[in-house]
C-alpha cells in the first residue's frame, strides 16, 4: 500500500517494573497496565495485525521526571539498558527514545549521550516538569547542548500539569470528568505551554540545529501559530520570530490524534516534511491509527512521507 515504505509508530509506550514502582498510582486500566509491561510477542503481534512494521519505544509518563535526584540517574540508567535489551531481541522492529534522569541536569545529558553512542537510541522522551520545573529553565540546557551535537531530537511529552494548576483549573470537574486533567485537555496545555516557553527562552537561538517534537498534531499550536505570532510581534516586545522559530525546530506527531482536519491545518502550517505517524499505543488501538491512514486522500508520495519517511529521516532509522 506504501510502495514498500515501513510503517513506523513514533510515540509508543511501555513501563519498566522497576521505574514503575516509583509511581504508585499507576495505570487504572488493567488491560493498558498488562500491555505497557510487555515488549515482545504480544505487542508484535498486535503491530502485525495493523501492519505497523517499526515501534519507537519510549517509557511512559511520568517517567524519570519525578524520581528524587538521589536515585534518578543510576535507576534511569538500568531503566534505559533493559529497553536496549529489548530492541537487541527484536531488531528491525523496535527502536528506543532514551529516558533521562532530569531531575540531575548535567547527568542527563550524560545520559543522552551515552544511550545514542552506546546503545543507538534515537533520541529521548521527557514527560512534563522536572519535580515543578518547565524543560526551558536553563539548568537543563546541557541536554539542548548534547542534543544538537548528536543531532537526535528531543521528544516534549505530556505529563500531569502542575498541582496548582490542576487545583485551580480542573479540581472542580476531576472527579466526574477525570480526563479532563489528562489527554482531554490538561495534557495538552501543560506541554503547548512547554514548547512556548522553549522559544520564549531563546534556547533555540543558542541551539540552532535542535529538532523537538510534539504528539497530538502540536498540542494545538499549528492552530494557533499565526495568532502566536503576531501578538509576540506586537509593539513593545522583543523581535522573536515565533512562527518562523516553530517551523524550523519542531516536528509533530497524529499520536492519538486521528483527525483528518487536524492533519490538513497541520500540513498548511508545517507542511507534510514535518509530521509523522504515532499511535500512543498502548492507550490507543494500533488499528485505529492505521484504519485512519489508510483512508486519507493524500498522494502516495505524501502518504509515504507521513507513515515512515520522514521519521526514518529525522531518527535516522
Amino acid at each position: 500500500m506504501f510502495n514498500d515504505t515501513p510503517v513506523i509508530a513514533i510515540e509508543e509506550h511501555y513501563w519498566d517494573p522497576e521505574m514503575a514502582r516509583h509511581f504508585p498510582a499507576g495505570e487504572n486500566n488493567s488491560h493498558v497496565a498488562d500491555q505497557l509491561a510487555e515488549i515482545g510477542d504480544t505487542r508484535l503481534r498486535a503491530m502485525d495485525e495493523a501492519g505497523i512494521d517499526v515501534q519507537v519505544l519510549s517509557h511512559g509518563a511520568p517517567a524519570a521526571q519525578k524520581l528524587r535526584p538521589e536515585i534518578a540517574v543510576d535507576l534511569t540508567k538500568r531503566v534505559n539498558d533493559r529497553l536496549a535489551e529489548a530492541c537487541a531481541r527484536h531488531p528491525g522492529r523496535f527502536a528506543a527514545f532514551a529516558a533521562l534522569p532530569t531531575p540531575v541536569p548535567e547527568q542527563a545529558a550524560r545520559e543522552l549521550e551515552r544511550c545514542v553512542n552506546e546503545l543507538k537510541f534515537k533520541g529521548a522522551m521527557i514527560h512534563g516538569l522536572t519535580n515543578g520545573l518547565f524543560i526551558d529553565d536553563k539548568r537543563f540546557w546541557p541536554i539542548f547542548e548534547v542534543a544538537e551535537k548528536l543531532d537526535v531530537p528531543i521528544y516534549l511529552h505530556p505529563s500531569v500539569p502542575h498541582s496548582e494548576v490542576t487545583k485551580y483549573y480542573y479540581e472542580d470537574y476531576a472527579r466526574d470528568f477525570p480526563t479532563v486533567i489528562r489527554p482531554a485537555w490538561g495534557f495538552t496545555v501543560e506541554t503547548a505551554t512547554a514548547a512556548i516557553r522553549l522559544v520564549l527562552s531563546r534556547a533555540l537561538e543558542k541551539y540552532p540545529r535542535l529538532q523537538i517534537i510534539l504528539g497530538h498534531f502540536g498540542e494545538t499550536l499549528p492552530f494557533l501559530l499565526w495568532r502566536i505570532d503576531q501578538a509576540l510581534a506586537r509593539p513593545g516586545q522583543e523581535g522573536l520570530g515565533f512562527r518562523r522559530q516553530f517551523s524550523q525546530h519542531f516536528h509533530v506527531t497524529c499520536s492519538g490524534f486521528f483527525s483528518t482536519p487536524a492533519l490538513t491545518c497541520t500540513m498548511l502550517e508545517l507542511g507534510i516534511d514535518r509530521i509523522m505517524f504515532a499511535v500512543d499505543y498502548p492507550y490507543v488501538d494500533n488499528k485505529d491509527g492505521m484504519n485512519w491512514i489508510r483512508e486519507l486522500q493524500l498522494s502516495i508520495d505524501d502518504k509515504r512521507k507521513l507513515v515512515g519517511n520522514n521519521a526514518r529521516r529525522l531518527l535516522k532509522l
